[in-house]
């Protein structure tokens, strides 16, 4: 009986293996669609924003002055995240990504592109970040939201 013990220990590890595997393999990337419905998880995103990110990004998300002009280091200015921005062109997945890691070029920026923008992974959890996105989506019109929907559900 012993060695039937060890086949069965064996079978329930690889089931188990089997089923860890197909979990990760078959679940969606990035975010689901990060809804501003959320007053809560706005308010929290707001706190967080002003704290971390209105320095660059503006109080308003108004961005930097000139942010599509080159300063003398050949970087960009940091954007706006309002609707005059391009913020609301990126799916969630993307959003997440540049908050947390930075702008990685060939990743979330074009190849060999220098930024200013931070990582924020050891700073930000996720829920961090995701609520500081639905803050900045919050104020977005609803057309420009609709609009962000539809790039996030089409990457996933």
């Amino acid at each position: 009986m012993p060695g039937r013990n060890k086949i069965l220990g064996a079978i329930g590890v690889a089931i188990i293996g089997v089923v860890a595997f197909l979990y990760t393999a078959t679940r969606e990337s990035g975010p689901e669609f990060i809804d501003p419905a959320d007053q809560n998880l706005v308010m929290l995103g707001q706190s967080i924003y002003i704290m971390h990110c209105a320095v660059c990004h503006g109080e308003s998300l108004q961005g930097q002055e000139n942010w599509r002009q080159r300063l003398p280091n050949g970087r960009l200015p940091a954007p706006p995240h309002d609707q005059t921005g391009h913020t609301w062109h990126h799916s969630d997945a993307m959003l997440v990504d540049m908050v947390k890691n930075g702008l990685v070029p060939g990743r979330t920026a074009p190849p060999g592109y220098e930024s200013d923008m931070p990582a924020y992974r050891n700073i930000l959890v996720d829920e961090d970040i995701v609520a500081v996105l639905a803050y900045i989506k919050s104020t977005w019109p609803p057309e420009v939201l609709q609009a962000q929907k539809q790039t996030t559900l089409r990457q996933q």
